[in-house]
């Protein structure tokens, strides 16, 4: 991807859940030595928080059940045309895009996914570490391409695993190096 000198790239973040990946997103773009911009927000699930708090920084929202391809992936590509849309982040977005749409966008998608890829992928990735007595875990960010968190490794993170560690510590633990790494991620590929 190459950056246009003296103007920030457009990106679109998809969620489904809480968000914080966005807000750090959002909360990150708005530093002056940002070189990207959060244009829009595009969620399967009309409740989630991070729909919310980009309503709250007037963040364009669009909310799309990713049930029936041919009624979303339309006009989902029509409207990030018309934004002129860089770079679409996945961030806790719990739908598989279509390879059709994946194409369109080819080298122009990324995701952060809560383990070392390629151990992993897919769901549970915390539960999965810690049974298997792994002694580091951490986050990923790739390039989406049409087999599930398998694309491309941009930037990995790996925290220790400590005895005293449960589901729910781990997944506190890698979001928080999810926050610092995603936005480097974006920086790394833009300039």
């Amino acid at each position: 991807m190459e950056k246009l000198i003296g103007e920030k790239v457009k990106i679109a973040v998809f969620v489904s859940g809480e968000g914080s990946n966005l807000k750090n997103l959002i909360k990150f773009s708005k530093k002056k030595k940002s070189n990207f911009s959060v244009k829009m927000v595009i969620s399967n699930n009309f409740k989630s928080k991070g729909l919310l708090y980009a309503k709250k920084t007037k963040i364009i929202t669009k909310v799309y059940n990713f049930i029936n391809k041919k009624n979303y992936e339309k006009k989902l590509l029509s409207i990030l045309n018309k934004l002129d849309i860089n770079l679409i982040c996945l961030a806790g977005f719990m739908k598989i895009l279509p390879s059709s749409f994946i194409k369109k966008f080819k080298g122009k998608i990324i995701n952060i996914h809560p383990s070392l890829l390629p151990k992993y992928k897919g769901l549970n990735t915390h539960k999965r570490a810690l049974i298997n007595k792994d002694k580091y875990t951490g986050c990923t960010v790739h390039y989406v391409n049409n087999k599930l968190d398998s694309g491309k490794i941009i930037l990995q993170k790996k925290i220790r695993l400590l005895k005293k560690d449960n589901i729910e510590s781990v997944r506190k633990k890698v979001l928080k190096i999810e926050h610092q790494i995603y936005p480097k991620a974006i920086k790394k590929i833009i300039i």
